[in-house]
């Protein structure tokens, strides 16, 4: 018994006790990184301060936002304004790091709030939908069991940060205790696309079953032509020859959507026009769509409208689909060069 103490020491001497020291720095380090990213004015504060002025938050949601920045990995302290994929991704690390069972519900209450105030929820045409939390009370989803049996268009009666869970008819057909069963949840945002997940079902009544919440959705597009996000200047020109400018939003070969100042109705012809990246000045004439009001928290006086082609637009389709190839090649380059593809 002594010979195995004395080698287990001499391991420790020579290999565990002279890097000790260095473990130390590295926790000390660790410990001091935390204390000045919770305690130093991070980078963007400014930006922050302005932004949030637009939404009316509570000293409580100011609090609970200042808490997803500081628990993130994000350097600039407004990221989380900027997108509802960046605000998620906060969301999560903070419930992952707390444990959100255990954060207290005005909290949790907070986090949903800011994220109904920024327009952050899948009622947004807009909004990246990237989380389960981001679906709504109301919406119908279609649930497909391991059995293959489908329930279509059934309502979520309830969601909070915690959980969420859906209206059935007939569960005890599939199953006398589906506790525990996985299910395929889909959800279709129309003009979009359809979001799926499997989930097992944590607790279930004759008519009711309660999923816990995914950050991680399938997305299959629904739109017959690709959509790339872009921010270019417009300038618009009226029927009767009234000009104004805004920015475009997103493009496809099939029609846009812009941000305006002024209040477009359905059915509504106008010209624009605007500086594609390497394909020059595009004038084309659009019809308005739909309204979709005050959407995007960058521009908060500027109307979202989408539109479509009319008239003589071969030129400038042809032009966007290039361009959308062109930035999707690139995209697609870059990521293949940062996992070591290519050189």
């Amino acid at each position: 018994m002594t010979g195995v103490f004395q080698e287990v020491w001499k391991f420790f001497q020579y290999y565990i006790l002279p890097i000790l020291p260095f473990v130390a720095l590295v926790l000390i380090e660790i410990q001091l990184m935390y204390n000045r990213r919770e305690n130093e004015v991070m980078f963007g504060t400014d930006a922050f301060n302005e932004k949030i002025k637009a939404f009316e938050f509570t000293p409580k949601e100011v609090r609970t936002l200042e808490k997803l920045v500081r628990t993130s990995k994000f350097e600039n302290k407004d990221a989380v304004l900027n997108s509802s994929m960046l605000f998620e991704t906060a969301v999560k690390e903070f419930y992952r790091v707390r444990n959100v069972m255990s954060v207290r519900d005005e909290t949790l209450d907070a986090v949903a709030s800011l994220r109904t105030k920024m327009g952050f929820t899948g009622a947004n045409p807009l909004t990246m939908v990237c989380s389960t939390r981001q679906f709504c009370e109301g919406d119908r989803i279609d649930l497909e069991f391991e059995d293959f049996r489908v329930i279509k268009r059934s309502v979520i009666l309830e969601r909070s940060e915690k959980n969420w869970s859906v209206h059935v008819e007939g569960l005890e057909a599939i199953s006398k205790n589906p506790v525990g069963m996985r299910v395929l949840v889909r959800w279709t945002r129309m003009n979009d696309a359809v979001y799926s997940t499997w989930l097992p079902i944590i607790s279930a009544t004759s008519d009711k079953i309660v999923f816990n919440h995914s950050e991680q959705l399938d997305k299959e597009q629904l739109r017959k032509w690709i959509r790339e996000v872009v921010d270019f200047p417009v300038e618009v020109r009226l029927e009767n020859g009234d000009t104004c400018s805004g920015m475009l939003y997103d493009i496809s070969a099939g029609g846009l959507l812009l941000g305006l100042p002024i209040d477009f109705k359905p059915d509504q012809k106008i010209s624009i026009t605007f500086e594609l990246p390497t394909f020059g000045e595009q004038n084309v004439d659009v019809k308005i769509l739909n309204n979709l009001g005050h959407r995007n928290s960058n521009f908060p006086m500027y109307y979202s409208v989408s539109a479509m082609f009319t008239g003589t637009y071969a030129w400038t389709q042809e032009h966007i689909l290039q361009y959308i190839f062109e930035v999707n090649r690139k995209t697609k380059t870059k990521k293949m060069g940062l996992n070591g593809v290519i050189s």
